[in-house]
């Protein structure tokens, strides 16, 4: 990716993936890209209202675009069972 190209998912997207009782935390809210760490960025909540933020880089995402977005939730919820 050039320094000019970003990523960015649909909540519709996002909520596919997350886990069962997790969602959004401001559905009206827009994933925010970092251009500085070449990352997308959303937060969202666990089943117990605990606020994460759901990130996906950029070299993940060039691969494998939905790939990259499962993959990052996969670990944020192994973090979140700690």
């Amino acid at each position: 990716m050039s320094d000019r190209e970003t990523i960015e998912f649909s909540h519709l997207e996002v909520r596919s993936c997350l886990p069962g009782g997790w969602c959004l935390a401001d559905p009206s809210a827009p994933g925010t890209w970092h251009q500085k760490r070449s990352r997308w960025s959303i937060p969202v909540l666990d089943s117990t209202e605990v606020t994460w933020e759901l990130c996906v880089t950029a070299g993940e995402a060039r691969r494998d675009r939905m790939g990259a977005l499962k993959a990052a939730i996969d670990r944020l919820y192994r973090e979140a069972l700690g």
